[in-house]
């Protein structure tokens, strides 16, 4: 599986500046004195009265939930919405909606053809990437329904739903995969952390030893961390005595995965272990040159000095 993760998240194609507020869609004087009885001067207050009678009615919560539930679930969301606000309308006459859901993340939804969608956890992580390059960034209409704001706790039940396999203690949008799919980045309490995305409704997971073989970036997951994981794997195999210090992954083939692990003493060695993690087989690295460019963690041993010419004379 290859990587490649997009730069940015422009989460949704409206700004902050684009989007008329809900109380800014009507029309007609908020002056007072427009409405006070005055002589029939042309007619004014006949007039004023027609401008108030002409104004649109503001939606209730009810009309506004409705609707809302309505782009949710043509945007093919699953969401069942539990509350909803209306933010505006665009000026391509298209409503935005944030809606909280009974499970999951919020949304903020357009009501295009179809609805444009974007998750509340994404919009608050391109917000955040904006911010930390220009504080001053405009980044565009945020969820604000309490419910949608604790993005942390969304992010760690993404973990749960991909059966991430350690105690999760950082997670975070890494970006969107060649696929369309939005990466989420899981790091894990003093072993390796994951690479997670969802795709067809299916969660898929993908160790940081295999990101970073990729040249992809985990920035959850120590080099120690990533040697802990492999330590555990070598349990009950001749290497098992080795304390791992550096370790990576080399590559694949039918038999299983290669990994090289460097060890505080003594040599390293060349780990082939099945899709099970269970080891196959152990090659030193002092004769494993011929498997994937052999050993580079392990420093390569001195060559022998040449034997001196015969006559004890260069």
């Amino acid at each position: 599986m290859k990587f490649r993760i997009a730069a940015a998240l422009i989460a949704l194609a409206v700004s902050a500046t684009a989007v008329a507020p809900v109380a800014a869609q009507t029309s007609g004087p908020d002056d007072p004195r427009e409405n006070a009885t005055r002589p029939a001067e042309g007619g004014r207050v006949g007039r004023t009265r027609d401008r108030n009678r002409d104004r649109a009615p503001q939606p209730t919560a009810e009309q506004i939930q409705a609707a809302a539930q309505e782009q949710a679930t043509l945007g093919n969301t699953g969401c069942q919405v539990t509350e909803a606000k209306l933010l505006g309308t665009t000026a391509e006459k298209t409503s935005v909606y944030e809606v909280a859901c009974a499970a999951g993340p919020g949304y903020m939804i357009e009501s295009k053809t179809p609805p444009l969608v974007t998750d509340c956890v994404v919009l608050a992580n391109s917000a955040a990437t904006m911010r930390a390059s220009n504080p001053e960034a405009d980044v565009g209409p945020q969820c604000s329904i309490p419910s949608n704001m604790d993005t942390q706790r969304f992010l760690r039940e993404y973990a749960e739903q991909a059966a991430v396999p350690c105690n999760v203690d950082e997670v975070r949008v890494a970006g969107k995969s060649n696929d369309d799919a939005i990466v989420y980045e899981v790091g894990c309490a003093a072993e390796q952390g994951y690479w997670i995305k969802k795709v067809a409704g299916a969660w898929n997971k993908t160790e940081c030893i295999q990101v970073i073989a990729e040249r992809a970036e985990c920035t959850f997951t120590t080099p120690a961390e990533i040697a802990a994981s492999v330590k555990t794997w070598l349990a009950g195999s001749e290497a098992a005595g080795c304390d791992v210090t550096e370790a990576r992954l080399m590559g694949q083939n039918s038999n299983g995965r290669f990994y090289e692990a460097k060890c505080a003493a003594g040599d390293g060695f060349i780990a082939r272990l099945n899709a099970e993690k269970a080891v196959q087989q152990i090659y030193p690295c002092a004769t494993a040159q011929q498997i994937g460019g052999g050993c580079t963690l392990t420093p390569a041993p001195a060559p022998a000095p040449a034997p001196a010419p015969a006559g004890g004379r260069p």
